[in-house]
């Protein structure tokens, strides 16, 4: 059997995709990581293995908020691993290049990996959810619903590099087809600062209208706008011990 890697096309893209530091990855940042500690401060996280660390700007969040004691990373990118190298994050013991889906560690070793907005840029998702799983107790999952009504009918590729649109109903399953228990499905509106460096005061406009929307009919909103999905799952592994 052939081993599954990323595309020679999509590794292309991502090599020198990250040059330094990003305000807007940055401020996209505070979001998720509040995400992840909301979600997941009731289960063990003192070992935490992030797939797909970008520049960094969420591991250096979880080493601020001081979630989590041994950070590790990986990375398919060449200038994301330097450019998280320079930042010195706080208890981020290792930062290393992968194939984008073996993971090089073993079988339970961390308590929590951390799968944030990179599934939607995942060729083989299942593969990378099923190798996650193997190597960690929980998994948190994020990605942005971009399925709704405004998507287009065709497909064309940019350098942001979303290849997958879930909806909340197929990335819950899709992480439990891949034998994930869902302990929690949240869906949230992207923070106010977000929409305020994009827009500025039309961005806080924005924000409010979809916010108010999200209260009112969850299933409306998410027909016509882009949220974020955030799901912590327990391993088949922990499963089993728990029982």
């Amino acid at each position: 059997m052939n081993e599954l890697l990323v595309s020679d096309k999509l590794k292309a893209n991502y090599d020198a995709y990250y040059d330094g530091e990003s305000e807007w990855r940055a401020i996209g940042a505070k979001e998720k990581v509040k995400n992840i500690v909301d979600a997941c401060s009731g289960i063990p996280h003192d070992s935490i293995l992030e797939i797909g660390s970008g520049d960094g700007a969420i591991l250096n969040g979880l080493a601020d908020a001081k979630f989590g004691t041994n950070l590790f990373s990986l990375e398919i990118s060449a200038s994301a691993v330097a450019t998280i190298a320079r930042r010195k994050i706080a208890n981020l013991r290792e930062c290393r290049i992968f194939n984008g889906y073996d993971i090089p560690y073993t079988t339970g070793q961390f308590d929590l990996a951390i799968v944030s907005h990179v599934l939607e840029h995942a060729e083989h998702p299942r593969k990378l959810l099923y190798e996650a799983s193997r190597a960690a107790a929980f998994v948190f999952i994020e990605v942005p619903l971009e399925d709704t009504i405004r998507l287009k009918s065709d497909f064309v590729f940019s350098s942001v590099g979303h290849i997958n649109y879930y909806t909340w109903r197929t990335i819950r399953l899709l992480v439990q087809s891949c034998e994930l228990q869902v302990l929690s499905q949240v869906i949230t509106n992207p923070s106010r600062s977000a929409y305020e460096y994009r827009s500025g005061r039309i961005g806080l406009a924005k924000h409010a209208l979809r916010q108010a929307l999200l209260r009112c009919s969850q299933s409306l909103a998410c027909e016509l706008f882009t949220y974020h999905c955030s799901i912590l799952c327990a391993t088949p592994r922990q499963n089993q011990a728990s029982c």
